[in-house]
């Protein structure tokens, strides 16, 4: 007679795992996520018998509890690792195990099985039939696994937000419907590009006193930039597990403005001593340092600011992303960089 079986199910590759897109009705029954790969001893084999058969299976699961059937394939309990692994060789299964076994029967739903694993707190359930045959296990990993690639997707909703891109709105829409789509976020990078260019316009003999500046212009631009996309996109997750209000932004400003103060004294660090080191002009290098330290504190407060403002307003908060937040960093940007070097340089 066979001491030892380990079934597999058809047609599913090894390391079996559900796939989250299927789970998507909680009155699903449960056998559809059950997996038949599972480890189970006969009742009458010896701890020899038991442990020679474990090593022998080739069982995938990552979640092993050693459960106790009869001849015909009922469930009569489950036998604890620990137990299995001190007792003497001569000793037969059914002697050491647990027969309060907690079980789902198969015409349980799936939100049935969650109430299991809350309740009792377990990392698997076997599933039986009504004669308390033996037909599977329900194991943690579908619902955590679901968990993970739930937060993924949003995560990925929220960086396509921070692009003022909706893949949803993209989908089977022709050339012209996504063009109207799109090209407005264009048009306002476009805008914000003028007036950037024209406010330089406003700084050419401060661009005269000091050339160097020019030279890093477009770094101290990015860094803006980066700053206040980070910032933003940390802001918009946040509101989507937080409902925003008064004490919401002011915590959620201050902790982003602390961390940024720090990137923004260490780049404004390194970009100075660069300058200082290449031109050999101390003063450059202190208006230059100067200016991407208040230019990363200006983008943060528009990274948090433009998202709770838009949604104050009961905006679509997708507007705060890139095209808008970033027209807003730039022109921040070049306006707090070169008033700092006119202060300084044309005093």
């Amino acid at each position: 007679m066979q001491n030892f079986f380990a079934i597999k199910k058809k047609g599913l590759p090894k390391g079996f795992m559900i796939d989250v897109a299927q789970i998507s009705d909680l009155n699903d029954p449960v056998m559809r996520y059950a997996s038949e790969d599972f480890v189970a001893l006969r009742a009458s084999s010896s701890v020899e018998e038991a442990l020679a058969c474990i090593r022998s299976s080739e069982t995938q699961s990552t979640i092993l509890y050693f459960y106790v059937v009869d001849d015909d394939d009922r469930l009569l309990g489950v036998v604890q690792t620990r137990r299995l692994l001190t007792s003497p060789l001569t000793v037969r299964v059914e002697q050491i195990i647990t027969k309060n076994v907690i079980t789902i029967p198969d015409i349980a739903r799936l939100a049935d099985a969650i109430e299991f694993f809350i309740l009792y707190k377990f990392l698997a359930f076997p599933v039986v039939d009504r004669d308390g045959k033996m037909l599977g296990v329900i194991d943690i990993n579908v619902f955590t696994q679901e968990m993970l690639d739930m937060e993924e997707r949003e995560q990925v909703h929220s960086i396509f937000d921070t692009l003022g891109v909706s893949i949803a709105e993209m989908r089977d829409r022709s050339v012209w419907s996504v063009f109207r789509h799109r090209f407005p976020w264009l048009l306002a990078t476009i805008t914000s590009g003028t007036v950037c260019a024209i406010l330089v316009g406003f700084f050419q003999a401060t661009l005269a006193q000091s050339l160097i500046l020019a030279f890093f212009l477009t770094l101290v631009l990015g860094l803006g930039e980066s700053v206040s996309m980070q910032s933003m996109a940390i802001t918009v997750h946040m509101m989507h597990h937080k409902r925003p209000n008064s004490s919401w932004y002011g915590a959620a400003f201050k902790r982003e403005m602390f961390r940024v103060f720090l990137l923004a004294l260490a780049c404004a660090g390194i970009v100075g001593l660069i300058a200082v080191l290449w031109k050999g002009d101390i003063q450059a290098g202190a208006v230059i340092a100067g200016g991407i330290f208040g230019s990363l504190l200006t983008a943060c407060f528009l990274g948090v600011s433009v998202p709770a403002a838009l949604h104050r307003l009961k905006l679509d908060i997708r507007l705060a992303s890139g095209p808008l937040t970033l027209a807003l960093t730039d022109i921040c940007t070049i306006i707090v960089y070169f008033s700092l070097a006119s202060f300084v340089l044309l005093r």
